[in-house]
């Protein structure tokens, strides 16, 4: 059984257009397809960690419109329970996502709406939930101190904390001393380390720099090179776990991260639970779009079988 998984963020959706290219600046091109779809790092990270086997509560807010209703269906069909307010005075979040058809690879704009207003006391409002939660995620594309007040209440309730620093944004020292597990690409890795990391030498430094900051455990996600985990006991390279041809890496970090709570939540050991939040994205990566990418238990446990 698992334990509750309590996630704070933000609920964007995603206008995702591809082309051979991006455009430049005042030029127009036609692309090659457009799709409309839910996102959000948080609300990705629910439904990942949901799909994934997670009892997964998810905070955010929403405005009152179309892409509310696609949020609320989204949670819905992955079995998240949703701690939300909705408000008239904003819009629910949206993205622009481009991606380069050759490769996959992606370039975003997020415009949170009215997540955008998420503060101290929206958090002292579930701090009864918060608080009871086994694992708690949170990451920056709501306002820091909502994020910071949370993992306050999650760590001081005894709660396994999970920040996933993205996007990248200077974190104070008392907030890294709340994190159990960050969970940085290697370009956050590098902002806020200030170290290149373009390989295992290099991601073993910039770990090392997070470590003497005060968080728990530096789990350094590479791409298709893996992840580099690091704790006070032990520095491990996990490999990519792959699950066919590369369609869409939007999503994977995410992916990562909600199988990776998960497993922290039923119990396994952090380098097991890397393995399978690798797992998770090693799948997701196969297919298009976020949130629709994500994996279902039977899946990752029949990829990480063979």
């Amino acid at each position: 059984m698992t334990g509750k998984i309590v996630i704070l963020g933000v609920f964007v959706a995603d206008t995702a257009y591809r082309a051979t290219r991006a455009p430049k600046m005042g030029e127009t091109i036609l692309g090659n397809s457009f799709k409309l779809g839910p996102g959000g790092k948080g609300s990705n990270q629910a439904v990942a960690a949901a799909k994934a086997g997670g009892a997964v509560h998810f905070i955010t807010k929403l405005g009152r419109d179309p892409f509310a209703d696609m949020a609320l269906a989204t949670w819905r069909d992955a079995g998240v329970v949703p701690e939300v307010t909705q408000h008239d005075e904003s819009y629910t979040g949206a993205a622009y996502i481009f991606i380069e058809e050759a490769t996959g690879n992606n370039a975003i704009i997020i415009c949170p709406g009215i997540a955008a207003t998420i503060a101290p006391a929206d958090i002292e409002a579930q701090a009864g939930l918060i608080s009871s939660a086994a694992v708690f995620v949170t990451q920056l594309e709501q306002p820091m101190p909502a994020a910071q007040r949370a993992l306050e209440i999650a760590r001081a309730g005894g709660a396994k904390t999970i920040l996933n620093p993205a996007p990248a944004a200077p974190l104070a020292p008392e907030m890294l001393r709340l994190c159990d597990f960050l969970t940085p690409n290697e370009t956050e890795t590098e902002a806020l380390t200030g170290l290149p990391v373009r390989n295992l030498d290099e991601a073993a430094a910039a770990a090392e720099k997070l470590l003497a900051q005060g968080i728990g455990a530096a789990v350094i996600t590479l791409g298709e090179k893996g992840v580099f985990y690091r704790d006070a006991a032990q520095a491990v390279h996990v490999p990519a776990v792959s699950a066919g041809p590369v369609v869409e890496t939007t999503g994977a970090g995410d992916a990562f991260t909600g199988g990776f709570a998960t497993a922290l939540a039923e119990g396994m050991a952090p380098v097991a639970a890397v393995r399978f939040g690798c797992a998770t994205a090693g799948i997701s990566v196969t297919r298009p779009g976020t949130a629709p990418s994500m994996p279902s238990r039977a899946e990752i446990e029949a990829l990480l079988a063979r």
